[in-house]
This record gives C-alpha cells, sequence and structure tokens, in this order.
C-alpha cells in the first residue's frame, strides 16, 4: 500500500499543481480545503504526512497542529508558509511541526521534503512495530518501553532466576537501586530480605561493622550485639551500591565473604553462614579504577558475572514523556493538584534536554513544577532552570550534500588604495589549500592583487551561498553552517528588507 499525504490547502488551482508535481512519486496525494475536513480525512485514513496551509477558511494550521498532537496522531506535519510568515513557521516547529516549505514552492523542494519526511516516518514506524513486539510499559518499578528498557528487563528476566552475581552499571539516577530490587523480586528469593547498602555514604570506620555486624564491646559505643547487612539479608538478596567508593582493606575482606559465605562479626571469632545473592553497582568505570589502583582486579571479577547496563534517560526517547506524565499526575493526586499532563511546547522541551541527572532529575523537576504552579498541564513557563531556557525547535534531518566544500566564496580582487608614506601590512587571502602555510604579508606596491573584506559581506554570501545549495531550505542550510536557524531566518529577513528599501528608492 502506497503511503498516504495530506494536503491541507485551500486553493484549488495550487493543489491542482502540487499533484501535478508529485505524479509519479510513490506515494498518494490527498486533497482537502477545511480544517474540517482535515480532521476528518486523518482520523479515518491516518496519513503518514500532512502538508498544512497556515490559513484555511474555517480555521487556521496552528490550531489542527495542536490537535494533532494533543491526538498524539502519528503524522508528521510540514506547514507551508507565504513569503513573510516565516517567525510564524518557526514557532510551530517548536510546537511540533517537522519542517516548513516557504511559498512559492518549487517541484524539487515539494519532492525532496515529502520523500525525507515520508522515509524518516518509515523508520520511525519500524521502530514502533519492534518496540510494540517486545512492549512492556512497565516492569518491578520500572516505566518506559523504549527498546534500550525492553533490553534491560530481559536480562533481568533471564538473571534473576539465578544465583549468579549481577553487576549494575550506569549515570546516577539511572535506577540502579530499582534495578537491583527488580532482579530480587524476579528471583525465588523474592519472599526474603532484599537489603540495600550505599558504600559511598557509609564512613570508612563503620563499613566492616555495616556489612558484616559486630559484637558487644567490639568498640566504643558497641553497646549490643548487631547484625550486620549480610546476615540481615539471609536467604535473600543483598544489594552493595556505589561498590568502587570502597577502600581496598574492605575489599579485600569482601572477596573473601563472597568466595566463602561465611562473615565474622567485628570484634568476634565466630563465623556465621550467609545464604545471600549479591548484586552490585556503580556509577563509575570499573575497569578505569582498577588501572587507578582504586579497585581489585580480583574482586571485579568476582562480582561482575552478569553485567547490566543502564540508558542514561537522553537514550530512552519517548520515555522522557511517560515518566515525566507519571510524576506530574503521583504528585497532583499527592498534592490535591489539577495537572493532567503536558503542553506540546514542554514535552519538546523535555526531550531536547540532555538530563545530566537522568530519572531523578526529571522527577525532582517535576516535583517542583507542581507544588509551585497550579493548572491542567504543565506550560514551558513553569519549568525551572535549566529548563526554562531551552530551545525546543528542532531543525529537520538532512543529508549534506557535497557542495557544502563551496560555500566559502572565492576573495574578489580591489584596486589598492594610493600609496602613501606608510606602509601598510595585510594578511594574504589565500584559496584553502595556500591557507595552510604561513601568512604571508605584502606591501601596498603588490597590495592590488589581493583583499581585505568587511566580515558583513562574506557572512551573508557564505549564508545565502548555503540556502541556495540547499535549494532554499532554510532550516537545512542552519544545519550545514552550524548555526541557529533563528539566526540564519533574522538575518535573511533583515537583508530581505534592506534589499527591498533599495529598490523603492
Amino acid at each position: 500500500m502506497e503511503p498516504k499525504v495530506l494536503l491541507v490547502e485551500d486553493s484549488n488551482s495550487l493543489a491542482i499543481l502540487y499533484k501535478q508535481y508529485v505524479k509519479d512519486e510513490p506515494y498518494d496525494l490527498f486533497h482537502v480545503e477545511t480544517g474540517k475536513d482535515a480532521k476528518r480525512f486523518i482520523e479515518h485514513h491516518a496519513p503518514q504526512l500532512v502538508i498544512l496551509d497556515l490559513k484555511l477558511p474555517d480555521t487556521t494550521g496552528e490550531e489542527i497542529l495542536d490537535w494533532i498532537k494533543e491526538n498524539e496522531i502519528p503524522t508528521s506535519v510540514i506547514i507551508a508558509t507565504a513569503h513573510g510568515s516565516v517567525n510564524t513557521a518557526v514557532s510551530l516547529i517548536q510546537k511540533g511541526a517537522d519542517d516548513f516549505l516557504e511559498k512559492p514552492i518549487t517541484a524539487d523542494r515539494l519532492k525532496t521534503s515529502v520523500a525525507l519526511h515520508l522515509k524518516r516516518t518509515k523508520l520511525e514506524n519500524l521502530v514502533n512495530k519492534l518496540e510494540t513486539k517486545f512492549d512492556r510499559p512497565n516492569f518491578h518499578g520500572f516505566i518506559g518501553s523504549s527498546l534500550p528498557m525492553q533490553a534491560v528487563y530481559k536480562i533481568i528476566e533471564s538473571a534473576a532466576p539465578t544465583t549468579a552475581s549481577v553487576f549494575i552499571n550506569g549515570e546516577s539516577g539511572t535506577g540502579k537501586e530499582v534495578c537491583a530490587e527488580a532482579l530480587h523480586k524476579q528471583s525465588k528469593r523474592a519472599d526474603k530480605p532484599f537489603v540495600a547498602l550505599n558504600c559511598g555514604a557509609i564512613p570508612r570506620d563503620l563499613m566492616e561493622s555495616e556489612i558484616f555486624g559486630h559484637v558487644k564491646g567490639a568498640f566504643t559505643g558497641a553497646t549490643t550485639d548487631r547484625k550486620g547487612a549480610a546476615m540481615q539479608a539471609h536467604g535473600g538478596t543483598l544489594f552493595l551500591d556505589e561498590l568502587c567508593e570502597m577502600e581496598l582493606e574492605m575489599q579485600k575482606k569482601l572477596l573473601r565473604f563472597l568466595q566463602t559465605g561465611c562473615v565474622t562479626p567485628l570484634g568476634g571469632s565466630k563465623e556465621l553462614k550467609a545464604d545471600v545473592r549479591i548484586i552490585c553497582a556503580t556509577n563509575k568505570d570499573p575497569l578505569k579504577e582498577i588501572e587507578a589502583g582504586r579497585f581489585r582486579e580480583d574482586l571485579y571479577y568476582r562480582v561482575h558475572v552478569i553485567p547490566i547496563e543502564l540508558p542514561a534517560l537522553r537514550e530512552r526517547d519517548k520515555d522522557i514523556v511517560t515518566l515525566a506524565k507519571h510524576f506530574v499526575k503521583l504528585y497532583s493526586k499527592q498534592d490535591g493538584k489539577g495537572f493532567t499532563g503536558l503542553s506540546t511546547e514542554v514535552e519538546s522541551i523535555l526531550k531536547d534536554y540532555p538530563w545530566p541527572g537522568n530519572v531523578r532529575q526529571l522527577q525532582n523537576i517535576m516535583r517542583n513544577v507542581v507544588v509551585l504552579n497550579d493548572g491542567t498541564k504543565v506550560e514551558a513557563s513553569q519549568l525551572p532552570p535549566p529548563l526554562n531556557s531551552v530551545n525546543p525547535a528542532k531543525p529537520a534531518v538532512v543529508a549534506i550534500p557535497a557542495a557544502v566544500a563551496t560555500l566559502t566564496p572565492a576573495p574578489v580582487a580591489v584596486q589598492a588604495p594610493p600609496a602613501t608614506n606608510v606602509e601598510p601590512v595585510v594578511n594574504q587571502i589565500t584559496s584553502p589549500t595556500e591557507s595552510q602555510q604561513a601568512p604571508t604579508t605584502v606591501s601596498s606596491e603588490s597590495s592590488s592583487t589581493f583583499a581585505v573584506r568587511p566580515m558583513w559581506q562574506v557572512e551573508k554570501e557564505t549564508i545565502q551561498n548555503a540556502i541556495k545549495v540547499c535549494d532554499g531550505n532554510v532550516l537545512n542550510a542552519a544545519v550545514m553552517l552550524e548555526l541557529s536557524p533563528s539566526t540564519v531566518y533574522r538575518k535573511k529577513q533583515q537583508w530581505e528588507a534592506e534589499d527591498d528599501l533599495q529598490v523603492s528608492e
């Protein structure tokens, strides 16, 4: 079945022209004139792509875009805008549109843009099918159905029934303790104790007592016998978080316990048998810690039997929004607030942010929003720093053509100024190959073959050439130039206004 593309355009003549442009393309182009008909078509036929005019007889393109995003309809949206409405198109990209076409739309530009977004939609649908095939939206405390998390769930299911040691690695805030609890709950020890110990939060002189316990009088303040974490977890699971923070002497004692299954409380002489499943975790690279002499290699190979790498939140794609909605609803219920979801702009901001603190950071931010604000949907203005400064705009993904090498304009020779008593020295403007050599200086007598050009002129020609190479697509040109799209739009409009002013004069 051919992909469906819906054109929402109130001009019949333009619709006929666009249909003629793509009549030989491998997709079906359908046309409606109003927003009402567009909604009806989208609901019944699920097009892969919508080309949306901004001005319609009964509504606006922005309203249709909002409706598509609010109903989470899986379709790409390209905005068709007249000259002078570029700023509006950019704001709609921030709200979830995928691209825009500036009228008049050429045949090549239309075909290229549609093909690009249909290909991207096809890849996204393939990923969604894979996720659906293995889809579990949550798993023993985890929330998320992304492919990286599905892989984690599968490893947990395979490892949990065994007695093998598990080593969890991941950045802070990725859910290492949640993973350890999931392993315990999925195991045959689920009805026995689960004891978690953070090795980075325990003072060195208390670590041995915390893990192995102590007898009365072992040290000042030891007024009674006390079971350590190993005996507390007898029959169950012992989770040692931040293992790389443990000092070397204590690592040696832990290794002996793992090899013998016996513990000797601090100050005691009697060995006790402890039947525990060991799960360890760290947010450091254990191999680098071994190389630095801070972690025992023999302990590493003893605990690193089944590794689980927890993905960072930025690698979990749609889980970011799913988790954010979960936390918003959870805290709204706890605090008696009315929040039920997120605005489209907030979703874009959350997806763009790199989340150095991972799920823990997201959780705290949603808690902050719910406590300090009121409403039904979380808005961008309610986000705390640093998210309130994130720009959600996403330029379309493009293949950079080889012509990018020609973007820098060649220097133009100008007549040197009249010679004076002072000999000015200027840098020689060279070709790309010559520029790798040491700069050459020349006197005014031979400077007629060289030029110093104003930076604004070089900038203008470079940007205009990039836009030309990209067939007029300003977003793609911005990607190639590694500039903010808003910067390119602003300069383009400024230059066009100057040109119009010169013509009028």
